[in-house]
């Protein structure tokens, strides 16, 4: 196997440009233009640049432009109090966790009793610093050697260096035994892009594992579209959506976890439905009144079945996780909906009916459909103070439109 999260240790911040302008925005000058910049509107970028200029050196100004634009990128992640304060690099704002869901798993593990944690691939330190937030101790460890400086800095801005240890290292070569637990966040990008294949990971998802499984207790990130038959029977699998958003999935190992069940959580509300086997496949029958709309996180862990026989309702069509049924259901699981036509799918026929009834505004929702929402909404010439949801779907394998309004 390929060495994974390899590191060149000797080398110092002399040597590595990147480092040495890092270096350079910590030191008071740095960190006054970046106080200076927390506030810079990017449009005015230019302009800004060339008035620092006159008194910082360019290449100092141009580094504080960048983290100053990665700070208001992080801001979404991480809350504008912490992410002022934080330092990132282009991938660590795209790979880090947000904070939300980082302290919901910071949580689970401190639940448990966990008082130590080996967090393997740390990137930045999102995850690193939820833990510490929990009162767990961290050895963070990268094999990036500016990430590493950055993952060292964020826990000293944030006042829990004490808790966090970053170690610049080949997480192969850790010893994670003194730890009560292991956290391991594999990189699931490359030089192309999104890596779809868990294998292709870094570390590769099975190294991962093996990992996991030789700790009391452990936690592996992947992405949320991971195939379930990827999945060991020794894991936990958990998918977590925050704000309606699926933001990834997690496995745990070890005592307090429940090998081979799925489970879905849904953020900030912290509701969790969870099944130890699939039920068996949900009835399919006529759109009733209502329609109800699982949440990504529910679908993603196959729990769509358990909300059909919960509200005792059917499926609209074997294919499609939409769920209907002829009396209300409400719950955090689910976005419910009355439904008040059911049509054949053609733009002529909804264009008439939107502009018989005065539909100014229209939200537009699919699944199974190629029709992109935003074209539709041009087409459709909107003009009223109504509104309406609709959604492009197939009932019973026929392209169909239901037009209604969400409950409540």
């Amino acid at each position: 196997m390929d060495r994974v999260n390899a590191t060149t240790p000797s080398a110092s911040s002399a040597d590595d440009p990147a480092r040495a302008t890092f270096a350079a925005l910590r030191s008071p000058e740095g960190e006054q233009l970046l106080a200076e910049l927390r506030d810079h509107d990017p449009a005015d970028e230019l302009a800004t640049a060339t008035r620092l200029r006159r008194t910082h050196p360019a290449e100092l100004v141009s580094a504080a432009l960048g983290q100053a634009r990665l700070r208001q990128r992080a801001a979404v992640k991480f809350g504008a109090e912490d992410a002022y304060r934080m330092y990132f690099t282009p991938n660590g704002v795209e790979q880090a966790t947000r904070t939300s869901v980082a302290a919901h798993r910071a949580a689970r593990f401190a639940g448990l009793g966990v008082r130590s944690v080996a967090d393997l691939c740390c990137g930045i330190g999102g995850d690193a610093i939820a833990l510490a937030r929990a009162g767990i101790s961290v050895l963070a460890v990268d094999r990036d050697p500016l990430t590493a400086e950055v993952a060292r800095a964020n826990a000293e801005a944030l006042g829990l260096g004490e808790l966090i240890e970053v170690r610049c290292a080949d997480v192969t070569e850790i010893d994670t035994a003194p730890y009560d637990a292991v956290f391991v966040d594999p990189a699931r990008r490359g030089g192309r892009g999104r890596i779809f294949d868990p294998e292709a990971y870094s570390p590769p998802l099975s190294w991962a594992a093996t990992a996991a499984l030789k700790a009391p207790r452990a936690a592996l990130k992947i992405a949320p579209g991971i195939p379930h038959e990827a999945i060991g029977p020794e894991a936990e699998a958990e998918w977590i959506s925050d704000g309606g958003d699926v933001k990834e999935a997690v496995l745990w190992y070890g005592e307090g976890f429940a090998p081979g069940s799925f489970r879905a959580t849904l953020l900030p509300s912290g509701a969790t439905l969870s099944a130890h086997a699939p039920l068996p496949a949900p009835p399919v029958g006529p759109v009733g009144r209502y329609l109800y709309e699982p949440d990504g996180a529910v679908i993603r862990a196959h729990l769509v079945a358990d909300l059909v026989e919960r509200c005792g309702g059917r499926l609209v069509d074997e294919t499609i996780a939409y769920i209907t049924s002829d009396e209300p259901y409400s719950s955090s699981y689910v976005a419910g909906y009355g439904i008040t036509d059911e049509l054949p799918f053609s733009m002529k026929r909804l264009k008439a009916l939107l502009r018989e009834r005065q539909i100014g505004v229209l939200t537009v929702k699919k699944r199974g459909s190629a029709v992109e929402p935003e074209e539709l909404r041009r087409r459709m010439k909107l003009s009223g103070p109504g509104s309406a949801t609709v959604f492009l779907t197939r009932v019973a394998g026929a392209p169909t439109m239901l037009i209604g309004h969400p409950l409540g």
